[in-house]
C-alpha cells in the first residue's frame, strides 16, 4: 500500500495519506527531534499547467554507490519504463491511441502555436501524461478540452494523423466521464472506463465470477484476479492473463529482460531469489509464484538497493481486485533508516496499547521493517504522480506471518519541501497560535504521522477466522477503510509520551496539537479544493479523511471537543480538548478495526457513505472562494532522472551518470519514443 501525492504548502500536507502515502517531511538531523536549520536548498519547481506542478528530484548519495550498484539500479529503472504503456492501458482501452495521435500532432504541427487553440491542445496533451490518461489521476473525472472538435479534426489532417471512430468521439462526449465509480447506483463496473474489464462485464459477473473462488478457510490465499483483465465471450467470462505471451506479453517481454540483467548484479542471494521468482511469475502469470516472489522480496532487508516492481496496488479497480502497474527503483538512505527504525522495534508495544479489543490484536507483531529511502526512478502507476511512502506486501497472511516493508521517499518529500509556500495555512487555520505551532512542528508531526499509518497502522489488527479477506467482506469500501484505520493509529498515538521516551518526538503535547489541527482542517474543509462544486467525494484517501474528521467532530458535539464557528466571515473549525479528541479516535479505530476483523459489510458501509461521501456545499463554496486568490496548484508530480551509462572504447560499462531532463514534455516525447512497447489496442 501506498501514500501518495502532495499539496506544496504546508497547510495542504496532510492531504495525502496513500497507501499510497501522501506527503510528509523529511530531516537529514542525527535525532528526529532536532531543529536545526539546514542551508537553503535550490527550488524544486518546473512547470505547472492546469491544476498540476512538475517538480525535479534529485539522487543523494549517488557516488557513494558501487559500480555494481548503479548498474542494478540502471537496469531496474529500464524494467519499470518498459511497461509504462501498460499503466496507460490499464486506465482505459482508447489511452494508447490518443495520446500516441496527440504525440504525432505535437511533433509534426508547422503552423501557428502560439494561438489559444494551441495552447489549450498542449495542455490537455500535459495532462493525458500526467495522468496515464484522459481521466484525472485524483477525481477520475474525464478530462474535458478547451478546443474544438473541428480544431482537433484540423491538426490530424495537416499532421497526417489518424484518430476517428469512438477513440476521437471520447475525448468530446460524455461516455466513459469516470476512471472510477465507486458510486454502487451507477454500477461500479459499468459506470468505470477503467479496462480492467471487458466492456460487457457487469458488477454482479465480476462478483459471481471471485465469489465462486473465495475460499475463507485457504490461510495462505493468492490475491485473486490482481493480474488479468476480466471479460466476456459468447457469455462465459474468462482472464487474460498479464504475463509473457499473455495480455501485454511485448512489455512484459522487455521487463523479464531488464530484470534478468539485473539479477546478475544483485547484491546479494535472497535479492537475486527474489528477482527471479519476480521473473518467473511474469512469464507464468501463476498467482502462487506471486506469493513466493513476495514473501522473498519481504524477507529481503539486507542490501542497498530496493525496488517495487509489478501488478500491485487496487485502487484503481473499483472491485479491489486488479493491480495497477507501478515501479520504484530505491537507495538506501542511510542515517535516516536507522532512526525511523525505532518505530519499528516498537511495533509490539504500539499493537498492546492501541484501543481496538484485544481479541483483535496480534500476539506477535513481526518483521516490520521502516526506512527512508531515496527515489532513483519511478514508471506506471508510481508516475508521474508519486507515493511519499509505501507499505508491501499487500496480501495480509504474508504481512502477518512474514512481516512487510515500510519505506518513506526521502528525496521525494525533500522535493516537495523545496515547492512549498504557507499562504493556504494562514488562510485556513483559526489563530496565529496555530499557524505559529504547524510552522514549527508540522512537518515532524506529519512525518511521524507517516511512520505510524504505515509501520504500526498497517501492520496491526488480525482478521478473525473464518472472515476472508478485505476486498471480499467489506468490497469497495475496502481501501476507504484500511486508510482510515491506518489514519487513527497514527492519530492515537502522536500525542503519547511513548513517542518522547523513544527519543523521536521533542514534545508530545505540541506534535499533538499539530497533527490533530491538520487533520481536521484538511479533512472538514482544505481537501475540497480538489472536488468540483456539486461532486461527491469518490477518491479512497480524501474519503477516509472526511469520515474520521466529520465523524469525529459530529461524536464530540456534545462535549465541544470541536466547534464549526465563523470569524471575519469566515468558516474554522476550532479544537477545544485534543484529550477528548484523542479518545474519540481510539473509540472510531476501535470500529473500523472489528469492522474488518469481522467482515461487517453493512457497517463499513455506513460510516463510508454517512461521513466519508457527501459534501457540505456551503462549506465547499466558501472554500473554493477562500483558495481561488492561490495560484499555486494543489497537485505536484515529477520528472524523473536520467541515468545515461558510460562505456569504454570496448563498450565495456564504466560508470553510470545522472542527468536532468530539460523539462516535462521532453521527457515525455523521450519515453515515447523509447519506451513504446504495445500496440494501440491490445
Amino acid at each position: 500500500m501506498k501514500t501518495k501525492q502532495v499539496l506544496l504548502s504546508l497547510l495542504l500536507i496532510t492531504f495525502l495519506f496513500s497507501c499510497k502515502t501522501e506527503n510528509k517531511k523529511a530531516s537529514d538531523k542525527a535525532n528526529i527531534a532536532e531543529t536545526k536549520k539546514e542551508p537553503k536548498k535550490e527550488s524544486s519547481f518546473v512547470e505547472q499547467f492546469d491544476d498540476v506542478k512538475i517538480l525535479r528530484y534529485n539522487i543523494p548519495q549517488w557516488n557513494e554507490l558501487s559500480l555494481q550498484q548503479k548498474k542494478l539500479v540502471y537496469y531496474l529503472t529500464q524494467a519499470g519504463l518498459s511497461g509504462r504503456d501498460i499503466m496507460y492501458d490499464q486506465n482505459y482501452r482508447y489511452n494508447l491511441k490518443i495520446r500516441r495521435a496527440l504525440e504525432n500532432i505535437y511533433t509534426n504541427f508547422k503552423g501557428d502555436k502560439t494561438t489559444t487553440d494551441w495552447k489549450n491542445f498542449e495542455t490537455y496533451l500535459k495532462k493525458i501524461w500526467f495522468s496515464n490518461g484522459i481521466h484525472h489521476h485524483y477525481s477520475n473525472d474525464k478530462f474535458k478540452p478547451k478546443f474544438s472538435k473541428a480544431y482537433l479534426t484540423d491538426l490530424l489532417k495537416q499532421t497526417k494523423t489518424k484518430l476517428e471512430g469512438e477513440a476521437f468521439e471520447v475525448i468530446f462526449n460524455d461516455k466513459d466521464a469516470k476512471k472510477v465509480n465507486l458510486d454502487p447506483k451507477k454500477g461500479l463496473i459499468e459506470g468505470s472506463a477503467v479496462n480492467f474489464y471487458g466492456p460487457n462485464v457487469t458488477t454482479k459477473d465480476v462478483e459471481d465470477f471471485y465469489g465462486k473462488l473465495v475460499d475463507p478457510n485457504d490461510k495462505t490465499p493468492i490475491e485473486l484476479g490482481l493480474n488479468s483483465q476480466l471479460i466476456k465471450e459468447n457469455g462465459v467470462l474468462k482472464e487474460r492473463k498479464w504475463k509473457k505471451g499473455g495480455l501485454y506479453g511485448a512489455a512484459i517481454d522487455k521487463i523479464i529482460y531488464w530484470l534478468d540483467k539485473a539479477k546478475s548484479v544483485a547484491e546479494n542471494e535472497k535479492q537475486a531469489k527474489a528477482l527471479g521468482l519476480l521473473i518467473d511469475y511474469y512469464k507464468t502469470g501463476d498467482l502462487e509464484i506471486w506469493n513466493d516472489y513476495n514473501v522473498a522480496w519481504a524477507g529481503t532487508t539486507e542490501g542497498d538497493i530496493d525496488y517495487i516492481n509489478s501488478f500491485i496496488e487496487v485502487y484503481n479497480d473499483p472491485k479491489g481486485y486488479k493491480g495497477s502497474y507501478e515501479t520504484i527503483v530505491e537507495i538506501k538512505d542511510f542515517d535516516m533508516s536507522k532512526k525511523m527504525a525505532t518505530v519499528a522495534k516498537n511495533a509490539q508495544w504500539f499493537e498492546d496499547h492501541s484501543s481496538i479489543m484485544d481479541k483483535h490484536k496480534k500476539p506477535n507483531v513481526v518483521g516490520v521493517s521502516y526506512k527512508t529511502v531515496n527515489v532513483a526512478g519511478e514508471a506506471g502507476d508510481a508516475s508521474p504522480s508519486t507515493p511519499i511512502g509505501v507499505n508491501l506486501p499487500n496480501n495480509n497472511w504474508i504481512r502477518e506471518k512474514v512481516g512487510s516493508k515500510s519505506v518513506s521517499l526521502g528525496n521525494i518529500i525533500d522535493a516537495y519541501n523545496r515547492a512549498g509556500g504557507s499562504g493556504r495555512l494562514k488562510e485556513f487555520a483559526y489563530s496565529d497560535e496555530e499557524v505559529a505551532i504547524e510552522e514549527k512542528y508540522g512537518q515532524l508531526a506529519d512525518k511521524l504521522h507517516t511512520a505510524l499509518h504505515e509501520v504500526v497502522g498497517h501492520a496491526s489488527g488480525k482478521i478473525n477466522p473464518g472472515v476472508g479477506q478485505p476486498k471480499e467482506t467489506l468490497k469497495n469500501y475496502a481501501s476507504t477503510l484500511e486508510e482510515a484505520r491506518a489514519d487513527l493509529v497514527g492519530l492515537y498515538y502522536l500525542p503519547s509520551k511513548k513517542l518522547v521516551d523513544m527519543g523521536i518526538s521533542p514534545d508530545s503535547v505540541k506534535i499533538g496539537r499539530a497533527a490533530y489541527d491538520g487533520y481536521i482542517r484538511n479533512g472538514m474543509m482544505t481537501q475540497l479544493i480538489r472536488l468540483n462544486l456539486g461532486d461527491d467525494i469518490e477518491e479512497a484517501h480524501m474519503r477516509n479523511r472526511q469520515l474520521v474528521a466529520k465523524w469525529v467532530y459530529e461524536k464530540g458535539k456534545k462535549d465541544n471537543v470541536i466547534e464549526k464557528g465563523k470569524k471575519d466571515g469566515k468558516t474554522y473549525f476550532v479544537i477545544h480538548d485534543y484529550k477528548k479528541l484523542r479518545k474519540l479516535f481510539g473509540d472510531l479505530l476501535r470500529e473500523i478495526q472489528r469492522i474488518k476483523s469481522e467482515g461487517d459489510y453493512k457497517a463499513g458501509k455506513a460510516l463510508v457513505e454517512n461521513y466519508g461521501v457527501k459534501v457540505d456545499q456551503e462549506l465547499h463554496k466558501e472554500v473554493l472562494a477562500r483558495n481561488s486568490k492561490f495560484t499555486s496548484a494543489p497537485y505536484g508530480g515529477f520528472i524523473n532522472p536520467v541515468l545515461v551509462l558510460v562505456k569504454d572504447k570496448d563498450g565495456k560499462i564504466t560508470d553510470v551518470k545522472v542527468t536532468q531532463p530539460k523539462d516535462f514534455t521532453q521527457q515525455m516525447l523521450d519515453y515515447a519514443k523509447r519506451y513504446t512497447t504495445l500496440p494501440d489496442v491490445n
